[in-house]
């Protein structure tokens, strides 16, 4: 999750600076962010209870990564797209492991 992070700021660096960019930047940037947090919130987890609920916001913030990703690969002219669809790809990714977890923590 660290490094989703991190290659999602990398990438917000590269966007053209319009104001749509910035904004989809700074949501994006937010999202990916939260969802490390949320996971390493999870692994100190109080109880199963607050443990499902940090990884539930890992997942639905993962989600919200693939959607600004998306928005901004598909309103840019990106030479970096390759960047964006392996990002985003990623964030599914990220989605699919949280709901294992989920899963399997029942």
């Amino acid at each position: 999750t660290f490094q989703f992070a991190k290659a999602v700021r990398l990438f917000v660096k590269t966007l053209q600076k319009t104001i749509a960019n910035i904004e989809d930047g700074k949501q994006l940037i937010k999202a990916s962010g939260s969802v490390g947090g949320n996971y390493r919130e999870a692994n100190e987890a109080l109880s199963k209870k607050d443990f499902s609920m940090r990884i539930k916001i890992s997942r639905k913030e993962a989600k919200e990564s693939a959607y600004w990703l998306r928005l901004i690969h598909e309103t840019n002219s990106l030479e970096n797209a390759d960047d964006a669809q392996s990002l985003i790809q990623e964030a599914n990714e990220l989605k699919k492991i949280f709901s294992s977890i989920l899963e399997k923590s029942k």
